[in-house]
């Protein structure tokens, strides 16, 4: 592949990577929101929402945004634990960290903290899944 496509394709991942995301921010700040609203503290909440998110988002990149990249459908169990330990640890990691000073030091309410520490985390998040998470399958892939 030109590294013109190649660009074009990473582009065509980083628009899909956000739209799932986007849809995944709707879990998490949904979950985040009826757990605190059911009486957990918010940090516990974050934690939670944060899993949910993660869960979601998988299914999503692995059927639509990377769907281009022909993952063998034996290879989800090992792209998940990818996932979860990238994605999943660097946005617990982050939201865990953020919240605590957004919310507590800085006064900030939960829906924009959170949106907050999700942004902050996403060009990370975007390497480490198109990188490691969901890397073709071959000699030189993961999968």
């Amino acid at each position: 592949m030109s590294i013109r496509g190649s660009a074009v394709t990473t582009g065509r991942h980083f628009l899909k990577f956000n739209a799932a995301g986007a849809l995944g921010i709707l879990v998490q700040l949904g979950c985040l929101h009826l757990l605190v609203g059911l009486g957990l503290q918010y940090l516990a909440a974050t934690a939670l929402a944060v899993v949910a998110a993660v869960v979601h988002n998988f299914f999503w990149h692995w059927q639509w945004t990377w769907a281009d990249r022909n993952l063998p459908a034996g290879g989800a169990p090992l792209a998940f634990s990818h996932f979860a330990l990238g994605n999943g640890v660097v946005s617990l990691v982050g939201n865990v960290l953020a919240m605590p000073l957004l919310v507590g030091r800085l006064g900030l309410g939960l829906t924009t903290a959170n949106l907050i520490a999700i942004a902050a985390c996403g060009l990370l998040n975007f390497w480490i899944a198109d990188r490691l998470a969901f890397r073709p399958a071959g000699p030189a892939g993961l999968l």
